[in-house]
């Protein structure tokens, strides 16, 4: 299986999954279960345990037939494959109470909750149920989402097929080679959308200090990054490469990147990205804690 699958505009073909229980029900559920919706996966497969009422009356309102149910266990003994997706803190006691049903039926476990390690979901479950962690991106709420997936070697290789399938509803997907480097997939692409954000705002707001109206500023700097990206997704060409292709020698290009150059851009998008990475270790740390040293 290509480890890495594209996102595009129309539903993506997606392994048809025998059946889905979400432990938690909030909007990143809600994205993955859109997703299994439009790529052809039935209502009548998924289940979904959340406390909060509110939560599965608007479920009910948008996904009509879904099983919904304020108790963790009923939704899970409906499904072989579980997604985890409640508050980090919740997890150790969901995950507890999840514990009996996995030693019995050794479902597929799908984490999508951030800084909860392997270690700790294993102990909570119990040793030999397969687990996979995940770190989605909120471009998954429009199906543009980018996941990186990690698993222990012991995870079999239907088990990795499930959690990549339940992925690629909402985007593509990659594994890595180490847990670890979920810290470095948190820091490039579960935070990166904020760094396209600021710069779409900063160049929208470069715009109109060069005499633009709002509007058509925000306009042009949303569609030129929509379009950059898609260029550099669709081409097969690398960025450096997009970027020379762009840039003519003594051109308007090369004096704005001149500034970027000056401005030691590369040096500070390196400096964030490490930054991210050591904040996303420190969460995960404090998350794996004992309560009584949080």
């Amino acid at each position: 299986m290509n480890p890495l699958s594209t996102p595009s505009a129309t539903p993506p073909t997606v392994m048809p999954l025998p059946g889905v229980a979400f432990i938690g029900g909030g909007q990143m559920a809600r994205a993955l279960i859109a997703g299994l919706v439009a790529a052809g996966q039935s209502v009548a497969t998924i289940a979904v345990a959340d406390v909060s009422a509110a939560a599965r009356t608007a479920l009910e309102h948008d996904f009509p037939g879904l099983y919904l149910t304020a108790d963790p266990l009923l939704a899970a003994a409906r499904a072989p494959v579980w997604v985890l997706a409640v508050k980090p803190q919740h997890m150790a006691a969901v995950a507890g109470e999840l514990r009996p049903l996995a030693l019995q039926h050794r479902p597929t476990v799908v984490s999508v909750a951030a800084g909860i390690r392997l270690e700790q979901l294993g102990e909570w479950l119990g040793e030999g149920v397969p687990v996979v962690r995940t770190m989605p991106n909120r471009p998954a709420f429009v199906g543009a989402g980018i996941t990186g997936l990690y698993a222990a070697a012991v995870v079999p290789p239907p088990a990795r097929a499930q959690a990549a399938a339940l992925m690629q509803a909402v985007g593509a997907t990659v594994w890595v080679d180490a847990e670890i480097q979920l810290d470095a997939v948190t820091a490039v692409s579960g935070s990166g959308p904020a760094y396209f954000f600021l710069l779409i705002e900063s160049l929208a707001v470069a715009g109109m200090a060069v005499g633009l109206p709002e509007a058509t500023a925000r306009q042009l700097a949303i569609h030129t990054a929509y379009g950059a990206g898609l260029m550099a997704r669709d081409t097969g060409i690398d960025a450096a490469t997009l970027r020379e292709q762009v840039t003519s020698k003594g051109g308007t290009t090369a004096a704005a990147l001149a500034v970027f150059e000056a401005a030691a851009f590369r040096a500070t998008v390196t400096a964030a990205v490490a930054a991210a990475a050591r904040r996303s270790a420190e969460l995960a740390a404090d998350a794996s804690a004992p309560p009584a040293l949080r």
